[in-house]
């Protein structure tokens, strides 16, 4: 049987410096407070715990001058205004792509364009975006984006892990509204090749294992993105939810991982994997990249 793994799967590069950002942290402070869960992998979540990185759900948890690290979705204003009023010592690991983007939404409304932002309006970073301008348009679905009535100006921004054809269906409403518009794509450059890759790969194999957290919104795009394409898709956590009857009769095997899934869980898919297919079969590594 062949395993093709994507090159582009685990870890992207923000997820990466907050994790670092949070470890440093430890070595210096001991316990570092992470408001909200750091990254969305709960196997992950339970590693840093080990390694002194706790999890608090709001500022009112937060004991006064102990440190607090920001996560990489980054929050509204009024967060960072409650932590500096607690006394905290702030490591703000917000990505700087997500930075951007409040930038962005920031800069929309001073030039008097009501700002709209595409996303999950209950994920942590488009919450941290809508909070820096006043009353913005959160738009999810097809529906949303239908109901915004026409209007003279309007200005667009994405959650970095948006759904690419989302944004070319909401563009495609949302022009024929609004007589003055600006959209900013603002979807992670790791985001669409790890979405291209997924799509690629899935039409590829017979079988594709999507790796990461239940409650990560990426990985569950590429699930979705997956699924549409090959119907033997599956969604895990880790290696322990893989069940050898999906391998009967399969040749080919594609892996990718969310952005906020460590390598180490990855491995130990592959890894399981590489055991079930050695029911007298040989086993072959490839890698799939887009170009």
């Amino acid at each position: 049987m062949k395993i093709v793994i994507a090159r582009s799967g685990g870890f992207c590069w923000g997820v990466k410096r907050a994790v670092n950002m949070a470890i440093e942290a430890t070595k210096e402070k001991g316990i570092v407070y992470s408001l909200g869960e750091l990254i969305h992998n709960p196997q992950e979540i339970k590693r840093l715990e080990n390694l002194g990185i706790k999890k608090i759900n709001s500022v009112d948890e937060i004991i006064p001058e102990t440190t607090v690290i920001i996560r990489s979705h980054g929050v509204p204003p009024k967060t960072i205004k409650a932590l500096k009023e607690k006394n905290v010592k702030i490591i703000d690991a917000t990505c700087p792509f997500v930075k951007a983007i409040q930038d962005k939404a920031v800069s929309l409304e001073k030039e008097h364009f009501p700002v709209c932002i595409l996303g999950n309006s209950k994920h942590p970073e488009v919450i941290g975006i809508a909070g820096h301008v006043r009353d913005p348009f959160i738009l999810e679905t097809k529906e949303d984006v239908e109901k915004i009535p026409e209007m003279p100006k309007l200005g667009v921004v994405c959650q970095t892990t948006l759904n690419s054809e989302f944004l070319s269906l909401a563009t495609s409403i949302l022009v024929h509204k609004i007589k003055e518009i600006k959209i900013y794509n603002t979807i992670c450059k790791a985001t669409k090749v790890r979405q291209e890759e997924a799509r690629k790969l899935a039409q590829e194999v017979d079988l594709m294992i999507i790796i990461g957290g239940k409650n990560s919104s990426n990985t569950t795009k590429l699930y979705l993105i997956s699924k549409k394409v090959n119907k033997n898709s599956y969604h895990i956590e880790s290696a322990d939810e893989i069940k050898e009857e999906w391998f009967d009769n399969i040749k080919s095997v594609g892996i990718t991982a969310g952005a906020s899934t460590p390598q180490w869980i990855i491995e130990e898919v592959v890894g399981r994997v590489e055991t079930i297919s050695k029911r007298g079969q040989a086993v072959e590594r490839g890698f799939c990249k887009t170009t």
